[in-house]
C-alpha cells in the first residue's frame, strides 16, 4: 500500500510541475520577428516607448540559468539608466523588448543569449557564455 501511495504522489508532483510550467509560459508574450519573450508586471500610461525616443528606466538583471543578479538601478551607489530606444544602443532583447512600453510601466524580459550578449557573455558581470537573461525594466521616462 506505501508503494502505491509513494506512486500516486510522485504522479501528482508531476501533473503539478507540468501545470506550473504551462502556466508561467502562457504568461509571456513573444516579440515579433525576435525570440525575446516579455510579462508586463504592472500596467503604465501615457507616452510609448518609440524607436529614437529617450527612455530613463530602472532596471535589474540576472543570469537566467543561475538567478545570480549582474546588475540593478536600485543598488547602492547605482542610478536609472537613459538610453536611446530602438536603436541599438543596448542588447537587441531589451532594445526590442522595451518599445510598447508606457511611463510606469514593468516588464520582466526573458532574453535568449543570441539577443543577449552571445556566445562570449560578459564575463566581468557574470554572464556566462550563451548565458539567457532576465531584466525587470520599469520606465521613469520617455523623452
Amino acid at each position: 500500500e506505501k508503494g502505491n501511495t509513494d506512486s500516486k504522489m510522485q504522479t501528482f508532483r508531476v501533473f503539478l510541475l507540468l501545470l506550473l510550467l504551462t502556466v508561467s509560459a502562457a504568461e509571456l508574450a513573444k516579440l515579433d520577428k525576435f525570440d525575446t519573450q516579455f510579462e508586463t508586471k504592472k500596467e503604465g500610461s501615457g507616452a510609448v516607448v518609440e524607436k529614437g525616443n529617450t527612455v530613463t528606466v530602472h532596471a535589474t538583471g540576472t543570469v537566467k540559468e543561475t538567478g545570480k543578479k549582474f546588475w540593478s538601478t536600485k543598488d547602492p551607489g547605482q542610478q536609472s539608466f537613459t538610453y536611446q530606444a530602438g536603436v541599438g544602443k543596448v542588447i537587441v532583447g531589451w532594445d526590442q523588448g522595451c518599445l510598447g512600453m508606457k511611463v510606469g510601466e514593468v516588464r520582466e524580459l526573458h532574453i535568449p543569449p543570441h539577443e543577449g550578449y552571445g556566445e562570449r557573455g560578459f564575463p566581468a558581470w557574470g554572464i556566462p557564455p550563451n548565458g539567457g537573461l532576465v531584466f525587470e525594466i520599469e520606465v521613469l521616462a520617455i523623452k
